[in-house]
């Protein structure tokens, strides 16, 4: 195993035009599931790469434990890659994928026989080893490719949206599974992926990127409950947080169309935004009693089976819900409400202020 820095690491293409990295610092804990989330483009394969030694940073370092392994190759860090698309080869048998990393290796034929017997065994797919990877259905290519990696028994496992190209319910059965594996293996690994449900249900920390930069690294619970910035709060959660833009003053935040809520967060009177996750919304026809409530029209219903989708336009901001199953109608006059500590207050920046509104 390893723990792994990033070190104030830039990656520039296009001869500087392009920062796909910019200023990454990051740690990795010897043993840790550390995924790096966000959308397309945001950067996360590019790091993937630079731990990996497939990429070499413009600017920065990066080490494994006490070692500085920038300028070291792949097969210098020890590192094993899961990709989306396999990688297999094609002519090959499943046990001859599994075996060409050690052979190359030189690894001695009977050491060989006994890390793909276990590893085949780890990940249940023994009786697929004399099959081709035409044979094989997505999922067993997965785990094949899976065990490949495994039997090098490496410091280092990177894996790059190695789900994403199969069915929903095969991709929640290998979450279950990878997680498992990586527990057992007590392997360091870092995971890429721009889906929340992976993410959130298999990593010890999540790294959440955007536009080069991880915007926030904390454990799933901590990221969904405090997102320390409007872009995180609405990045996270499904739907995401609403945010409706307000002024501050007098120990209210004022809204449009006349809405006004009490707040408990101190601060300079200014810009601020408010924000409540739709499932710590409720929709009535009356207020709360606390007075934290915003009057609004409903404009859609949404039944998606054990909950509904209720939004709702409260003088030109967008109000999202997510309620039990409701009588109530696109066209009614209704209250959004909440609890002060459900509520969070961002700053004109995007930055949060503080929880408990």
């Amino acid at each position: 195993m390893a723990r792994i820095s990033m070190r104030s690491v830039t990656k520039y293409f296009d001869g500087g035009d392009t920062v796909a990295n910019d200023a990454i610092d990051l740690e990795v804990d010897d043993g840790e599931f550390l995924v790096l989330l966000g959308p397309s483009g945001c950067g996360k394969t590019t790091a993937l790469r630079l731990v990996a030694g497939l990429e070499r940073p413009s600017e920065g370092e990066v080490y494994f434990g006490d070692r500085n392994v920038t300028d070291s190759s792949p097969s210098d860090r020890n590192v094993a890659m899961v990709f989306q698309n396999y990688a297999l080869y094609p002519h090959m048998t499943v046990r001859e994928n599994i075996e060409y990393p050690l052979k190359i290796r030189d690894v001695p034929p009977e050491e060989r026989d006994e890390r793909i017997a276990e590893t085949t065994e780890l990940l249940h797919i023994e009786d697929l080893v004399d099959k081709k990877p035409e044979e094989l259905s997505g999922g067993q290519r997965q785990r094949t490719s899976l065990a490949r990696a495994i039997v090098r028994e490496p410091a280092v496992f990177l894996l790059d949206e190695p789900l994403s190209n199969l069915d929903a319910k095969l991709r929640m059965e290998m979450r279950t599974e990878l997680k498992r594996l990586q527990e057992e293996l007590d392997v360091t690994t870092v995971y890429v992926t721009h889906n929340q449900e992976e993410a959130m249900s298999m990593g010890d920390r999540i790294a959440v990127m955007n536009g080069g930069t991880i915007r926030q690294v904390a454990e799933p619970e901590e990221l969904y409950t405090r997102p320390k910035t409007e872009w995180v709060a609405r990045f996270i959660g499904s739907p995401p947080m609403n945010l409706v833009e307000g002024t501050r003053r007098n120990g209210t935040v004022e809204l449009a169309d006349g809405n006004s809520v009490p707040v408990d967060v101190d601060g300079d009177p200014g810009p601020v935004s408010l924000g409540v996750r739709p499932e710590d919304l409720s929709v009535t026809a009356d207020s709360s009693d606390d007075g934290r409530a915003i009057r609004g029209t409903v404009t859609m219903v949404e039944p998606l089976g054990e909950f509904t989708i209720v939004t709702v336009d409260a003088g030109g901001s967008s109000i999202r819900a997510k309620v039990p199953t409701t009588a109530i109608e696109r066209g009614d006059d209704v209250h959004v409400t909440f609890e002060a500590n459900d509520a969070y207050l961002y700053d004109e920046s995007g930055n949060l202020l503080g929880e408990h509104a």
